[in-house]
């Protein structure tokens, strides 16, 4: 009936190597969180965001104040 509430895990990602970036799509307004490479450029997909609640456990969870975004 009472559930405690979801503590969320911290967890890490290349912070030399690595970016956050959301990617947005023009059309219909998706978005996904991610790490870009800054060497080569490819994303790793981390998360569907549905809401702002999703993108705020994102930040949360890695640690991360700011998300540059790409279109």
């Amino acid at each position: 009936m009472f559930k405690k509430k979801a503590q969320i895990q911290k967890a890490s990602y290349d912070k030399e190597n690595q970016i956050p970036v959301m990617k947005c799509s023009i059309c219909n307004g998706e978005r996904v969180v991610g790490f870009k490479d800054i060497h080569t450029g490819k994303f790793e997909e981390v998360l569907f965001v549905r809401n702002d609640r999703d993108l705020e456990e994102f930040k949360a969870k890695y640690g991360v104040e700011t998300i540059g975004k790409e279109y």
